[in-house]
């Protein structure tokens, strides 16, 4: 997305969380450096981001656990520890009831938030809602300078890169560069 403050390819919230320390740069910059950062990403994805706005403190400290979370699931290794507790933290913030409903002719159990979730509580229900889905994988960028993580819901688990456009290209020119060597 030219022109935006944050990179949002994730294709989920909580990795657009963690990409805002990532990039596609060797060193690239922490775009969560201040509060005032995470309000302005809280509201370029629609979110509240209710009392965190305080400290940045739990906000870092809960981005490196879901980034060590991303890594294990990008390697194909089970889940850490401490981010499971950290997603179960911010889940256990969440005020709201059970509900029954149909979908598709088949009975689903949901939970239903009471009021909006708030920011980080958002985006440890999208860090759930990944480890929940079996078909869904966990990648890293295959750019070359590239360290976003991504989602990869393809059927044959093809996906990549995390644009295209961007690191797709990138690699794409190298294949016909090398085949004229």
């Amino acid at each position: 997305m030219p022109g935006t403050e944050f990179i949002l390819l994730g294709e989920a919230v909580w990795l657009d969380f963690i990409n805002s320390a990532r990039g596609r740069t060797p060193s690239p910059p922490d775009l969560l450096s201040d509060v005032a950062a995470f309000v302005r990403w809280t509201r370029s994805l629609r979110l509240d981001p209710g009392a965190d706005r305080e400290s940045l403190g739990p906000i870092h400290r809960f981005r490196t656990d879901l980034t060590a979370l991303a890594e294990a699931l990008h390697r194909g290794l089970g889940p850490p520890a401490s981010a499971i507790a950290a997603v179960n933290g911010m889940l256990a913030r969440s005020v709201g009831r059970h509900q029954l409903t149909r979908e598709n002719g088949a009975w689903r159990l949901h939970f239903a938030p009471a009021q909006p979730l708030a920011a980080l509580e958002a985006i440890a229900r999208s860090a759930a809602q990944t480890l929940a889905n079996s078909l869904v994988r966990v990648r890293c960028c295959a750019g070359s300078t590239c360290s976003l993580f991504l989602l990869d819901d393809t059927p044959s688990g093809s996906r990549r890169w995390c644009s295209p456009a961007e690191c797709g290209r990138e690699a794409w020119v190298e294949r016909r560069r090398s085949q004229f060597r």
